[in-house]
């Protein structure tokens, strides 16, 4: 194969893999099944991370708080790995507004993204609360007592710093759609949790809060849960353009944006 040949064969491929599902993200026909998973998977997150707090309740002394942290984790890593290509399995609002910040995701999608995933978290409290007759505050997020909510607030917005930064990190791969993002996404939301949680619940996620809160009618610290978590994500995208320099690459895209396929050849054409 001569050198024009190889050309031509990495110009068709840079074409598949990664222009043509960049092309098809822009198909508008295509983003309620981008927003449907961002709702599912937010529900699913939601329904492990408050319903570890309210099946505690319902049952006591049946779930250690390190169940109640690491099974969040454990989500993350599976949702990223069987709907990541479908929308780049944000499941935070903090996380939608990251990737904006970077240009590897459109503004104008924001709003429909952060929706989703409100309303997945808010139907994940609803269904706990049906199931399990308990009132969905046990699954919710507040400062530990005898901490203020500054201090509570300082802690949401470190760990979203470290959580954003993984996130950009492993995306600056398209690997936020794989297993390495999956690992270290979900990794470090059980760690987060193990060390930090005692003080602010370790929520680093204004969706997941927003659900148990908005069900139980209380949303009285809610501020701190979106507050903390946009100040840590903007943070985060400052670091990684000292470190990468400025986003909208074309694997940070993909990874951030999904890799729908929408022709799926049959097995008499193959």
């Amino acid at each position: 194969m001569n050198a024009d040949q190889v050309d031509e064969a990495l110009r068709d491929r840079i074409e598949r893999d990664i222009l043509a599902p960049l092309a098809d993200f822009e198909n508008p026909d295509l983003e309620w099944r981008r927003l449907f998973a961002e709702v599912l998977g937010t529900f699913l997150l939601v329904l492990v991370a408050a319903g570890a707090g309210m099946m505690s309740e319902a049952f006591p002394d049946t779930i250690s708080r390190t169940a109640a942290v690491t099974a969040p984790g454990i989500m993350v890593m599976a949702i990223i790995m069987f709907m990541g290509r479908v929308s780049g399995a944000h499941l935070n609002p903090a996380v939608s507004i990251a990737f904006s910040m970077r240009d590897d995701f459109p503004w104008r999608r924001v709003p429909g993204y952060i929706g989703a995933q409100l309303v997945g978290a808010s139907l994940a409290a609803l269904t706990l609360r049906a199931v399990l007759d308990v009132s969905a505050k046990y699954g919710s997020n507040y400062p530990a007592s005898g901490y203020s909510n500054w201090r509570a607030l300082a802690i949401e917005g470190l760990l979203t710093l470290g959580l954003v930064s993984v996130i950009l990190g492993t995306a600056s791969g398209a690997q936020n759609i794989g297993m390495f993002g999956a690992l270290g996404v979900g990794g470090y939301i059980a760690l987060a949790g193990l060390w930090a949680s005692p003080i602010s619940g370790a929520s680093m996620n204004p969706a997941r809060t927003f659900g148990p809160d908005i069900v139980s009618g209380d949303l009285h610290s809610y501020w701190i849960y979106v507050l903390g978590p946009l100040a840590g994500a903007m943070l985060a995208v400052a670091i990684a353009y000292g470190l990468r320099g400025p986003g909208g690459g074309r694997a940070g895209s993909a990874a951030a944006q999904g890799d729908i396929e929408t022709e799926v050849a049959r097995p008499d054409q193959a």
